[in-house]
């Protein structure tokens, strides 16, 4: 039982991830279920009784992508670290996971197509991203109380800044890229654009409230 239990996990993990690219490169108008039974070792019909069809392989596909970024954000430890330190690494956590994870900005963006319409069927989502915005309220919180952020900022006033200067630099690094001759994806302007983020944040921050 133990062995079938793992085998079934392991047929499950792998349709997930193969139905994440699939469904990052192609959309889900355009994915087909035959080509990730084929991407895997599995059949169609597998796909079926796991997820139940096209839609709910896709739905499962999102709430995995959007727990991979909430599971990265409990790795900070804003116990014991400065508030300023803990802003400024939740920013370049969240920076490296979106560069790690291009089909995530692919699959968010193909959602908004959609206007949301599969989001909305996934129960608990919501739920699940409500630790993000407490880890944030935290941190905020406790740079106030030490005298180093402003009080006019909200967590989500922060999540949204740091969530659209990651998504941008990788959803549009070819448009972006062509247009001013520079190559978003190197090694250096990464390291550069990481550390600008950061540097956003905390000056954002620590500045003086208007």
């Amino acid at each position: 039982m133990a062995e079938a239990r793992r085998d079934a996990e392991r047929t499950r993990a792998e349709l997930l991830s193969v139905a994440t690219e699939v469904f990052a490169e192609d959309g889900f108008s355009g994915a087909r279920v035959d080509e990730i039974a084929a991407r895997t070792r599995t059949t169609k019909r597998m796909i079926y009784y796991y997820f139940g069809g096209k839609e709910g392989l896709y739905r499962a596909v999102l709430e995995e992508a959007y727990r991979g970024i909430r599971e990265a954000e409990r790795a900070i430890d804003v116990d014991h670290a400065d508030p300023v330190d803990a802003i400024r690494a939740l920013a370049e956590l969240t920076f490296d996971h979106h560069v790690g994870h291009e089909a995530f900005i692919r699959l968010v963006a193909i959602e908004n197509i959609h206007r949301g319409e599969f989001i909305r069927q996934i129960e608990g989502l919501r739920t699940l991203s409500q630790p993000a915005k407490g880890l944030l309220d935290e941190i905020l919180e406790r740079g106030r109380v030490a005298g180093v952020f402003r009080s006019d900022v909200d967590a989500i006033d922060v999540h949204l800044v740091i969530s659209s200067y990651c998504v941008f630099q990788v959803a549009n690094q070819y448009t972006f890229g062509h247009l001013f001759d520079v190559d978003l994806a190197s090694p250096e302007r990464r390291a550069h654009l990481r550390t600008a983020l950061g540097d956003v944040v905390v000056g954002w921050l620590t500045a003086p409230a208007r």
